[in-house]
């Protein structure tokens, strides 16, 4: 059977049972434990969201709505006290995402129905009676069997089996051919059939394949029931004993046709929707990559496209050799944009083609292997000129290439997707195509698009050439709309003071890398992965048979049936096993398998961390990783290939890693310098309590310092156990620590927790005060600002989800100390940069993670640059509690530790 794809003469109406679809996502990627940074599980607005594109895609309907149930009771709970009574209740977790699901429906500007009295399938049956008055076909998506009683020539089901992709189509012939019945009789057997889910009950052992056939035999329930007495034997007696429980089956099961539904089905065609508000709701809810990419090439590019100005024009030239110092020469003053096709690299890079977008409209394309030695010197000189600006998108990869090639990239003064991140920083995509669309209100069409060859003046085999040329374009433009976004904004200061010089600086540290002794970690992944297989060894042994350590669902046939111990938190699939419930089964048990469980796990990420380690050595016997600008909201960077700022630091294992990092040949030593309690520093700056100011005064250690004054004792009798539960305090109340969040940190009662909370409070009021403006302030203003100026918008501190709204208060409470910290060694970064330039000295600085810097040191340069990098270290940023630096020297990176 064809699917149901609209057509010019015949539309197509797409209904889909919300609920049941939410359900189904739900618990589908319940495991996959989607969640977002701030708490918010989306494990139901995802796969429902990709249920509902996919479903778009493949059917292509003219017309759609989504109905949904609601919790007011309907005429079945009238007729029926009983009705769905036997229920579970909805998880909390997926309660919460209910009005998640209608803001996305909402911001796709698809319809959402629901009435009060009847059910999601009362609508879409009523619905699609109303669809077939208008000649339209119709489309059902749902997992709710009894919408088989509406398929038709001109009405399909599909019905949801296993996880969120694999439907069955039913069509008349379909329901025949899995059942034997029409869909006509379907209601009939389902009344004899019950159904658990809706607390319908079924004539006990009587099964499908006996309701089935006697529907088959007597044609309907009807002639059934007036022929009842012809059903010999046991079964006969169970059908006339519960006859009465089977017509109130078959009153329940009929979908109403008729609800008084005020919509016109004509009037649910697909129209557009807002790019740019889908865009924030994606980033909101952490939707990266692949769904986001599906969403737009799906549903098209939404209503900036139906307001957008023409495309982007731009008259071409394709540069020959010869022609590139001439033309560069005669290019018109001001700021060009420059796209650049290439690959790139940390440790290198390649650029295979450039294009100029000249300030005129014009714009070059260039070929780098065509050039002559007279257009690469100018080339090279126009890209090396700080005088001539430009404007580039995500310019780090590009910068890294041109050095591979011997150029230099310098006179940027805007880097778009810099410039995009500061703008709103909650994003999580800043591709170029996204931000035209959302700051310009145009298109950019690609090589796939007709419309966009069209766009350009040159032969049709020139289309790489132009879809290159059409970047440059738009980022010039785009350069020039961010910057008047940004300052309006206030954060012109940080683009140009700081992300952007800071760029070349990251790229700098990405191209030197860091040393690593390759045969020290082939012998550490050596050690580890013996470690492991001991692990499993032992817990063999422990149990006395062999079992998939990595297996959930054997390990909890193990522990809790075959070893019978106490049952941890339930999940879908039995009972968690996860690292919290393995460390709480080893202290309540003082059993054996739970340790080695959790020693076995660790030692397999540690030889997991140590062989990625080994598989980014490059040819040069260095690491380089690669930093990330424009990934945390709050403004700190972040690494990957590999992710160097997940070493674990406090633990054995974790700087038997940081062993393996090693100066470099032509270099004395490693130095590292990170600050001190920089958040601490940060709390008692912004706050300006005096108690917390003078407890950094004292002399003391600081959480013993403050432990004192809480608990009335002097430094020296603070005992460790107080020290601890102080010290959590201490940076807990930076990140919003709950009552909840410090008793399980310190295992105390909650009760304790917070009498602790309240007696550290009597002591640092300004502390409390200040945490209390913060969310005040951020609710009053949308968003949070670091000492610098950089700001987090919050707009889910005003939001109806508590869930939501409390967890953008806990951001709120972070952002600004986190921020400023992250600001604060970013200045830090350019200021010893810049001094070891102007010294003239060969050290160099090699990593960045959180608050410590990593430097290799030039023979005879140690003393030096130990005294620069304190200096403009603790110079960064003017604190009413001096930032401290701490220093080490080492031939190793854990040598060098302090």
């Amino acid at each position: 059977m064809a699917k149901s794809e609209a057509t010019p003469e015949r539309p197509c109406l797409l209904l889909l049972d919300g609920h049941s679809l939410a359900y189904r996502a739900f618990y589908a990627l319940q495991e996959a434990n989607l969640v977002t940074t701030d708490g918010q599980h989306t494990e139901a607005v995802y796969g429902f969201t990709s249920m509902l594109v996919n479903v778009l895609r493949d059917e292509k309907p003219s017309h759609v709505a989504v109905c949904f149930d609601r919790s007011e009771p309907t005429f079945r709970h009238e007729a029926y006290a009983e009705y769905k009574a036997n229920r579970a209740e909805t998880p909390e977790s997926f309660r919460g995402q209910m009005s998640l699901i209608f803001e996305m429906l909402d911001t796709l500007a698809i319809p959402r129905l629901s009435m009060a009295g009847y059910e999601a399938d009362d609508l879409i049956a009523t619905l699609a009676s109303r669809a077939a008055e208008h000649d339209m076909r119709v489309l059902i998506v749902t997992g709710d069997r009894d919408a088989l009683q509406l398929v038709t020539d001109d009405v399909t089901v599909l019905m949801t089996r296993r996880g969120i992709s694999d439907m069955t189509r039913f069509t008349p012939e379909a329901v025949v051919e899995k059942y034997s019945l029409t869909p006509a009789q379907y209601p009939d057997f389902a009344a004899i059939r019950g159904d658990a889910s809706d607390n319908l009950k079924n004539i006990p052992g009587v099964g499908e394949k006996t309701a089935a056939k006697w529907i088959r035999e007597f044609g309907s329930l009807e002639e059934l029931v007036n022929r009842v007495d012809e059903v010999k034997g046991k079964v006969g007696e169970k059908l006339r004993a519960h006859l009465d429980q089977v017509l109130l089956n078959r009153r329940l099961t009929e979908l109403s046709r008729d609800v008084p539904l005020e919509v016109d089905v004509r009037e649910l065609r697909r129209g557009p929707f807002d790019r740019d508000a889908v865009h924030k709701l994606l980033d909101a809810l952490q939707f990266r990559g692949e769904l986001r990419d599906r969403l737009f090439a799906t549903l098209g590019s939404g209503e900036a496209e139906a307001g957008a100005e023409d495309v982007f024009e731009v008259e071409l030239t394709v540069l020959g050799p010869g022609e590139v110092a001439d033309w560069l020469a005669a290019m018109p003053q001001g700021r060009a944009g420059l796209a650049f096709r290439g690959s790139y690299g940390s440790g290198t890079g390649r650029i295979d083609a450039i294009a100029i977008a000249a300030p005129d409209g014009t714009a070059a394309h260039i070929d780098p292997t065509e050039l002559t030695p007279d257009d690469e010197a100018a080339l090279a000189a126009w890209l090396a000129d700080p005088e001539a600006h430009k404007a580039v998108h995500d310019a780090k990869g590009p910068m890294l290439a041109l050095w591979a090639h011997g150029m230099e990239l310098r006179g940027l003064t805007c880097d778009t997707a810099l410039a995009a991140y500061l703008a709103t920083p909650g994003q999580r995509t800043f591709k170029l195509d996204d931000l035209v669309v959302r700051y310009l209100r145009r298109e950019l069409p690609s090589l796939t698009d007709p419309s966009g060859q069209a766009a350009l003046f040159g032969e049709p085999d020139d289309a790489e050439a132009r879809d290159l040329a059409l970047r440059a374009c738009a980022v010039r433009e785009l350069a020039d709309g961010l910057e008047e976004f940004l300052a309006g904004r206030g954060g012109t200061h940080l683009l140009v003071d700081v992300e952007l010089p800071l760029l070349t600086v990251l790229a700098e540290m990405e191209r030197v890398g860091i040393a690593a002794d390759r045969r020290y970690f082939e012998t550490l992944e050596a050690e580890f992965g013996a470690a492991v297989r001991q692990a499993v060894e032992e817990a063999h042994r422990s149990v006395g048979e062999q079992f998939n350590l990595g297996s959930p669902k054997q390990l909890q046939e193990i522990l809790f049936n075959r070893l019978g111990l106490p049952k941890t938190k339930k999940i879908k699939t039995g009972y968690t096993t996860d690292a919290d419930a393995l460390a709480w089964l080893a202290e309540q048990t003082q059993h054996e398998l739970p340790v080695i469980l959790l020693r076995h796990r660790d030692q397999t990420k540690m030889r997991v961390t140590v062989e990625g380690l080994i598989k980014e050595i490059g040819d040069d016997g260095r690491i380089h990783t690669t930093f990330n600008q424009i990934i945390a909201a709050t403004g700190r960077l972040s690494s990957e290939k590999p992710n160097l700022q997940n070493i674990p630091i406090r633990t054995a294992e974790g700087r038997r890693i940081r062993q393996g990092f090693v100066v470099g040949e032509g270099y004395e030593a490693l130095l590292t310098a990170d600050y001190s309690q920089i958040e601490l520093r940060l709390m008692a700056h912004l706050s300006g309590d005096e108690s917390l100011i003078a407890s950094f005064e004292s002399g003391h250690d600081f959480h013993a310092a403050t432990a004192a004054r809480v608990f009335g004792v002097p430094p020296e009798q603070v005992t460790g156990e107080q020290r601890a539960k102080i010290k959590a305090m201490n940076y807990g109340l930076a990140y919003g620590l709950s009552d909840y969040g410090l008793s399980g940190q310190l295992n105390i009662p909650v009760a304790e927790a917070r009498q602790l909370k309240d007696e550290y409070f009597q002591e640092f009021g300004g502390v409390r005060d200040f945490l209390n403006a913060i969310v005040v302030q951020a609710r009053s203003d949308g968003y949070t600002e670091t000492i610098m100026g950089r700001r987090r918008y919050l707009p889910d501190l005003t939001s109806d989800n508590r869930q939501r709204r409390e967890m953008a208060e806990r951001m709120a409470l972070n952002a600004p100390i986190q921020g400023s910290a992250a600001d604060i060694i970013k200045v830090a970064m350019l200021n010893v940069r810049r001094a070891i330039e102007s010294e003239g000295l060969r050290s160099r600085m090699l990593l960045q993670v959180h608050d410590e810097l990593v430097f290799e040191v030039a023979p005879g340069e140690l003393e030096r640059l130990r005294e620069l990098v304190v200096r403009e270290m603790s110079g960064a940023y003017p604190l009413r509690v001096p930032l401290e630096v701490s220093v080490g020297v080492g031939r190793t990176w854990e040598e060098a530790g302090h």
